[in-house]
């Protein structure tokens, strides 16, 4: 497909709690991995665009942060920019984790999922405040028997700011055609935004360092994943077609390097092994990565680390 056989083109942002699954959707959609994906919540830490084709229309999905009440200054940042990319789209989908409030339904509700269900319904309050409407995706329903988010339906639908509901499953792709039909038909006539074989607009330098963040998100625990940052300092084409990449882990403590470094340096050399196979998959040539960490016990409050991955840092 050539950049003239597109007859529609827009954005489409994908709003909603942490740990909905916004990313997963947005990978689903593009049908290729342009965001980094974990089962802790507040992964994602500022839009990324990834680039859909249907037909002749060209979607956008501007997958944001969580939704969620801020208290620190990264996390304002994170949720001034879910709302930013909400503002200007030509289509908003309010994903919404349904095995939450099916839980609610049924008195089991976990305090993860209240926290989930008191994010979904702060969103609502902002959709209603803002004159938006929008598109909800009720995520994850593989996990429960369709006939038991009927009523979480029927109350989430009271609400006034859905065009349409869809029942979809991020992780295997139930539903999640008709909702792609729906966002295309959104899309306004005009010219393709970008090249048509381009799935994502990210710096290779920033995705390649969100890969790496992946990598240690999922395998720390506890808090020390949200106190970390990944930057990537050097990318050096070589003549041999591979690319040397050099990467910063900074941390706020030294207690935390030391558990990034694991016993004997073994964590940060298995992290390494993992985001190298991966980016070398994704750039289909040889990679050659270095680590290093750093201990920076105020880089959340430093201008430039907010700059570097398109957030704001007067917020």
């Amino acid at each position: 497909m050539s950049e003239t056989d597109i007859r529609r083109a827009g954005f489409c942002a994908v709003i909603g709690a942490p740990n909905a699954g916004k990313s997963t959707l947005t990978n689903r959609l593009v049908g290729a991995k342009v965001a980094i994906v974990t089962h802790k919540v507040q992964t994602t830490r500022f839009p990324v665009r990834g680039v859909a084709q249907l037909g002749d229309t060209q979607i956008v999905i501007v997958d944001t942060p969580g939704i969620f009440a801020a208290k620190r200054r990264l996390d304002r940042a994170m949720v001034k920019a879910a709302w930013g990319g909400a503002e200007e789209a030509d289509c908003i989908v309010h994903l919404v984790d349904a095995s939450a409030w099916v839980a609610e339904q049924a008195g089991r509700l976990s305090a993860a999922q209240r926290h989930s269900i008191e994010d979904d319904r702060r969103v609502i309050e902002q959709l209603k405040e803002a004159g938006k409407r929008a598109f909800l995706a009720l995520n994850k329903i593989d996990l429960f028997p369709h006939d038991q988010v009927l009523p979480v339906i029927a109350a989430l639908n009271e609400a006034g700011v859905y065009d349409e509901i869809f029942l979809i499953s991020a992780e295997n792709g139930e539903g999640v055609d008709r909702l792609e039909a729906a966002i295309a038909a959104r899309m306004p006539e005009g010219p393709a935004l970008y090249p048509p074989d381009q799935i994502a607009d990210l710096p290779m330098r920033l995705l390649a360092a969100e890969v790496t963040r992946e990598k240690l998100m999922l395998r720390l625990h506890q808090e020390l994943p949200y106190q970390l940052m990944v930057d990537t300092e050097a990318w050096e084409e070589r003549a041999d077609g591979s690319v040397r990449v050099q990467q910063v882990i900074i941390v706020g403590r030294e207690g935390h390097k030391a558990m990034v470094l694991g016993k004997g340096g073994s964590l940060i050399k298995e992290i390494g092994r993992q985001a190298r196979l991966e980016l070398t998959q994704m750039l289909e040539r040889p990679v050659h990565l270095f680590l290093f960490v750093k201990v920076d016990e105020r880089w959340q409050e430093k201008r430039e680390r907010y700059q570097g991955i398109g957030l704001e840092f007067d917020v």
